[in-house]
């Protein structure tokens, strides 16, 4: 292309544009209108324009900086060029008389109207025509050394050839649906008219980005659908004998719910099969997730595989580490953890354990991913709250069971783990058949038997001091109590209650209890010792941050207490609010509010009080914030979307499915055209 040396195509490389494709993919940010001409009397502050001027002086001031004022003129009035930032050749340019094509946002001078820095042409009053544009002007992504301009006319080369695109959407579904081609779409995203609706252009719901949109969605459906086929040639340890797990259950002081019963035999006939499981488990708060779980590691264990089961949190880690430890010991297996803070001998010694097969269950956090992390046989990759992970990391867990599979016998060399991924955040069906087309899906609808319903209320702020005697009472009766603010410190910006500040406050009212504070910039041995006497009921009430949102289970905790609750989104806050109710005694939440609410505050806080189903929660969840965050961070893996925005965008699902079954039977040469197109790395990320 012409103006694309060696240096500026590695400039243009840190924008990640390395093709015409990319370049025609990298959209405008917002565009500015330099059609027409405004008069100087017209112009308002804070409202970019163009004008056409005339010098009339031009002088150089030296105050606090070096400055050139430029004073121009036109039939309507009379303002100033403010330059700080000039050359000698500028200065010989700007003389009076000289007519200038400008452009820039006005604000107040001391005496005028100002531009400061505007961009300008120099014209003579015959060529004025030929320096207007009949299109908005893009406004581009830029990096350092690349310029608008340099944008501008590196597109302008582009889309003057619209075959460097190759349309592969059926032109006749487009049709139906009102969409452009996409050719059409670059053309009108790059270079729309005046008359396009510059904040439909900008927000993302203009035909021609939905167009682009619905494309990369599709693509990233069609990778997901393209790996659970290629999922059928692969090959895994299989895991057939169940006696030991039926032990297992047996020795529970507790028995399985029909649902968990049902999803159990699900998994055990996927782990029976030599073909790698790839399966979403989804469950409310408290439905009994890690049952499940663990009934998966046993049935693994029994055929001499190892288990990785990796969690969000240190805190989560160590709670499944206690309860899997309590379950299975009598059983022979050897259940271990591995966190940040092991180091030395005693990480070495757990390393060699886990190499030489002696651990079967390795629990842990992001330490499961690092180098010198040596499983023996991995079998099985058990990964808690997903949405927490990027993919790229069950990319890397998973890849530790292949490598260990290359030293066994030349038969297994292409034998990969299992994968059960699990999440308390339900995700609708809609959602869940789009962006988890790759996963075959189990539900755990049922809550354990006894569960008691959770008194939930929405209290203002002033009421403090009735909800601190509620707090006082409860613990008096021998209950205890946690109190949840979302920041640690106190901050200048938010005027949030913070639990340093809350749980001093609280001795000071309550000087009777022993208050107790966790937050996520203590320790992992500290905070695993305040949570060790909260268990043991040594600790009467819990000031915490939201690091206690998972994980954390006292059946003696019967209130819960989350300050500035509209700050929080709805998942959390049924997260936060199942950490009560898991004893016999009737619980309670009590969510305080500091200020006047916003209507989708008032909207969140009315659907925790109304309900306790996490499927119902999900649900009003989609329709208030759409599903970003239901899909959490499985988007930030290897994979990011450049044009679709999935809030926004949800109204495409259906149509991303839909043309999904066309492309299958009809266009099946277009799909790994659209997968290239839009998924770069696709041939590892389509692998998790």
């Amino acid at each position: 292309m012409r103006g694309v040396s060696d240096k500026m195509a590695e400039k243009l490389a840190r924008l990640a544009i390395v093709s015409l494709q990319d370049l025609l993919f990298h959209l405008p940010l917002r565009y500015e209108d330099r059609t027409r001409i405004t008069p100087i009397g017209a112009m308002k502050p804070g409202l970019a324009a163009q004008l056409l001027v005339t010098v009339e002086a031009s002088d150089v001031v030296f105050r606090r900086r070096r400055t050139m004022l430029v004073k121009v003129s036109d039939s309507s009035g009379v303002m100033t060029l403010r330059f700080f930032h000039f050359s000698n050749y500028q200065k010989q340019q700007l003389v009076p008389g000289q007519q200038l094509l400008c452009f820039g946002e006005p604000r107040r001078g001391a005496n005028s109207l100002e531009l400061v820095h505007p961009e300008y042409s120099l014209i003579s009053g015959t060529d004025v025509p030929t320096h207007l544009t009949d299109r908005l002007t893009p406004i581009y992504p830029a990096t350092e050394g690349v310029q608008q301009r340099t944008l501008r006319k590196l597109t302008d080369q582009v889309l003057v050839h619209p075959d460097q695109v190759k349309e592969l959407l059926p032109a006749d579904q487009l049709a139906d649906w009102g969409l452009p081609s996409l050719t059409e779409a670059l053309q009108t995203l790059h270079r729309p008219t005046p008359d396009e609706s510059l904040g439909s252009l900008v927000e993302g719901d203009h035909p021609a980005r939905q167009r682009l949109a619905l494309e990369e969605m599709l693509a990233y459906h069609l990778s997901l659908l393209l790996r659970r086929q290629q999922r059928s040639h692969e090959r895994a340890f299989s895991a057939p004998d169940e006696s030991l797990q039926t032990r297992f259950l047996a020795s529970l002081p507790f028995k399985a719910t029909d649902a968990q019963a049902r999803v159990i035999a699900e998994i055990n006939l996927d782990l029976s099969r030599n073909q790698p499981m790839l399966r979403l488990l989804q469950g409310d708060v408290g439905s009994g997730k890690t049952m499940v779980a663990a009934a998966a590691a046993v049935k693994a264990t029994q055929a001499g595989l190892q288990t990785a089961f990796m969690a969000p949190t240190e805190l989560l880690a160590e709670q499944h580490l206690k309860t899997l430890t309590s379950w299975l010991t009598d059983l022979g297996i050897t259940v271990e953890w591995l966190a940040g803070r092991h180091k030395g001998k005693a990480r070495k010694s757990r390393l060699e354990r886990l190499a030489s097969g002696e651990i079967n269950i390795l629990i842990g956090t992001h330490a499961l991913f690092q180098d010198g992390v040596d499983f023996h046989k991995l079998g099985l990759v058990i990964i808690d709250e997903q949405h927490r992970f990027g993919v790229h990391q069950r990319l890397t867990l998973r890849e530790k069971g292949r490598e260990v599979a290359v030293d066994h016998p030349r038969s297994e060399a292409t034998l990969l783990p299992h994968q059960l991924v699990m999440t308390a955040t339900p995700i609708p069906r809609s959602l869940a058949m789009t962006f988890y087309a790759d996963l075959e899906t189990s539900v755990i609808d049922e809550l354990p038997p006894g569960r008691q319903p959770i008194a939930t209320a929405v209290i203002s702020d002033s009421r403090r001091d009735q909800v601190i005697e509620r707090i006082a009472g409860a613990c008096q009766q021998g209950r205890q109590a946690y109190w949840v603010c979302p920041l640690i410190d106190d901050s200048d910006t938010l005027q949030l209650q913070a639990a340093t500040t809350t749980r001093d406050l609280l001795q000071l009212a309550l000087p009777e209890l022993t208050i107790g504070l966790v937050h996520g910039r203590m320790s992992s041995t500290e905070k695993e010792s305040v949570m060790a006497s909260f268990s043991g009921n040594q600790i009467d009430l819990l000031v915490a941050t939201t690091v206690i949102e998972v994980g954390v289970d006292v059946p003696n905790a019967s209130l819960m207490v989350i300050e500035n609750a509209e700050r929080l989104g709805l998942a959390q806050l049924h997260q936060l609010r199942g950490r009560v109710g898991r004893g016999s005694e009737a619980s309670a939440c009590l969510l305080l509010y500091a200020s006047e609410l916003s209507g989708s505050a008032q909207a969140r806080l009315s659907t925790i009080r109304e309900t306790q189903d996490g499927f119902e929660i999900a649900r009003r969840d989609l329709k208030l914030r759409g599903p970003g965050e239901l899909l959490g961070t499985r988007q930030t893996g290897e994979l990011q979307m450049r044009i679709a925005d999935i809030s926004r965008d949800s109204e495409l699902l259906g149509k991303v499915q839909q043309l999904a079954k066309i492309l299958d039977s009809q266009q099946s040469s277009s799909i790994n055209l659209l997968i290239q197109r839009w998924l770069k790395g696709a041939d590892n990320y389509i692998k998790v």
